[in-house]
């Protein structure tokens, strides 16, 4: 495979400017954007809610973003390993709320870390349309 791979992953609910600008950015960093969406059942465990999505729409919205050249379900945060070589990665990017946690992969591929876009999160924006409702 030529270039650099570049792997991300992430839940990707109630898709927002965030999302696009992190993958934007991570798209910028290679060659080819893969992305692993976490599954229903992995962000219940996160985050202790289901999203308000499903696995299936998620995907296919972030299969649908430009900078994204393919995409897959994370099932398990204990795999990003296996996601790294099975997707032939160079690059694994990270938001920085992640920082040092996926050190440990420095081995096999670069990680980085990247901030997140300021004041937009996925909870706030569901906290503020229940809110309002």
């Amino acid at each position: 495979m030529a270039g650099k791979t570049v792997i991300t992953f992430g839940t990707f609910d109630v898709f927002h400017v965030g999302h696009v600008r992190v993958l934007n950015r991570s798209a910028a960093l290679g060659d080819r954007l893969v992305v692993g969406v976490s599954s229903d059942q992995l962000n219940f465990a996160k985050k202790g809610r289901n999203p308000v999505f499903s696995q299936e729409e998620r995907l296919e919205i972030v299969a649908n973003v430009k900078a994204v050249d393919a995409v897959f379900i994370e099932e398990s945060l204990e795999q990003k390993r296996d996601y790294v070589l099975e997707h032939q990665a160079s690059i694994l990017v990270m938001g920085d709320d992640w920082s040092g946690k996926f050190d440990y992969l420095n081995d096999i591929c670069e990680v980085v870390y990247l901030p997140r876009t300021p004041s937009v999160s996925t909870t706030a924006i569901i906290e503020h349309i229940v809110g309002n409702s």
